[in-house]
């Protein structure tokens, strides 16, 4: 396991087939569940498997979250750790509480797994002792809540060279994705040995604000998901441990079609990015470098692409302009147009949908393999959002 940047040639990657957890969205729960619309599942599924299968061949690895799940349940540890993690829910009661771990208890490491992703609605569990708050309960409520955002695997972990910072997520619908994260890398033994960079108790940061720009440049984003604060742990993380020299924190709009840096800027080569036009020239960065264990030391904010140049050691950072017209633009970019995942150097993944930003890309030399995802981004995200590097060669090496 290791990767150094967000280019070089993908060897193994982490992503979440779409399930059950889907089917559990409605027009009433949709909006706290982050999804802007109800996405057809089966539709859902034909694309990602698309998705894994463009990876596949191209060499890619694919490892599922929701099967190195049930192989963690398999560790009586993980399992103990996982199953205390829901019945800690304060709103569960006593009663109902012990009913849920009656049921829990008895399911094997497969179904546990799905429960834990899926959720558990208040009509699957028929408690054996009553309780109020089961009583009380709505009949369409759910007793253990589904995950339909860990479908965006790229949030809950971030790899930098051979240590993984798991992360802190921000939305209160989301911040269970990282325990399960969590239990995998800790307990799965493909990962075994792994150390663990940052974890869910810390401040809020978000993988798809964090691009490993170089082997020893990060760029952080902070905005609706990653905070200061979060921002400037991991960065203390990263320098004392001797994985970065420079962090670049670049503050984003708190806006839902800007979420994460990811949604506005991707890199596609080693040098080049693909970024929204409307951000491109107005998005600073504020540089932070320290010694390992001395105080931080922040410059004031300068622009982005001038700062990552120089913390890349490179003449310029090139943009790869889309010229597109502002409406173009602005559909182009709530439709991830600029959420690419490079699978190499100058060839990336991206959805089909997104017209012209691809052929900008293709016409700068930047081979697109493109996939469907009219029903995979209805959650606001696209192939970088819904993939977790694991392995990459190593830039350094090149």
């Amino acid at each position: 396991m290791y990767v150094d940047s967000e280019v070089s040639r993908l060897r193994t990657v982490m992503l979440h087939r779409p399930g059950p957890e889907l089917a559990r969205l409605t027009p009433r729960n949709n909006d706290s569940l982050l999804f802007d619309a109800i996405p057809w599942v089966g539709r859902a599924q034909e694309e990602h498997d698309a998705f894994a299968e463009a990876l596949r061949s191209h060499g890619v690895e694919v490892l599922y979250l929701g099967e190195l799940l049930a192989e963690t349940l398999s560790v009586p540890e993980a399992r103990t750790e996982l199953t205390a993690g829901v019945l800690a829910a304060r709103r569960l009661g006593d009663s109902l509480r012990a009913s849920v771990r009656d049921y829990l208890a008895d399911q094997e490491p497969g179904r546990l797994a799905e429960v834990l992703v899926a959720g558990l609605a208040h009509e699957e569990i028929k408690p054996s002792t009553g309780g109020l708050v089961y009583e009380m309960m709505h009949r369409n409520d759910f007793v253990i809540d589904p995950l339909p955002n860990l479908l965006f695997t790229r949030d809950s972990s971030v790899w930098v060279r051979d240590r993984v910072a798991v992360t802190s997520l921000a939305m209160r619908a989301r911040r269970r994705e990282t325990t399960l994260t969590q239990a995998i890398y800790r307990y799965h033994p493909r990962f075994a040995g792994t150390a663990l960079l940052f974890d869910p108790s810390l401040e809020h940061v978000e993988g798809g604000d964090v691009l490993v720009l170089a082997p020893d440049v990060l760029a952080i984003g902070v905005g609706e998901r990653t905070t200061p604060a979060g921002a400037e742990r991991l960065a203390r993380r990263v320098i004392d441990a001797g994985l970065a020299h420079t962090v670049l924190a670049v503050p984003i709009a708190q806006e839902r079609a800007t979420m994460h840096l990811d949604t506005v800027c991707t890199m596609v080569d080693v040098d080049a990015v693909v970024m929204y036009p409307n951000v491109a020239h107005n998005l600073d960065a504020w540089t932070v470098t320290a010694e390992p264990g001395a105080p931080l030391r922040v410059r004031q904010p300068r622009p982005f692409l001038e700062a990552a140049a120089e913390a890349m050691k490179i003449d310029h950072l090139r943009i790869i302009d889309t010229g597109l017209d502002p409406v173009t633009a602005e559909r182009e970019q709530w439709d991830d147009g600029n959420n690419t995942l490079a699978i190499a150097p100058r060839l990336c993944v991206a959805y089909e949908r997104n017209i012209e930003t691809n052929a900008q890309l293709e016409r700068a030399g930047i081979e697109v393999v493109r996939i469907s995802g009219s029903e995979l981004g209805s959650g606001r995200g696209g192939p970088r959002c819904m993939s977790c590097p694991i392995t990459r060669d190593p830039l350094r090496d090149r």
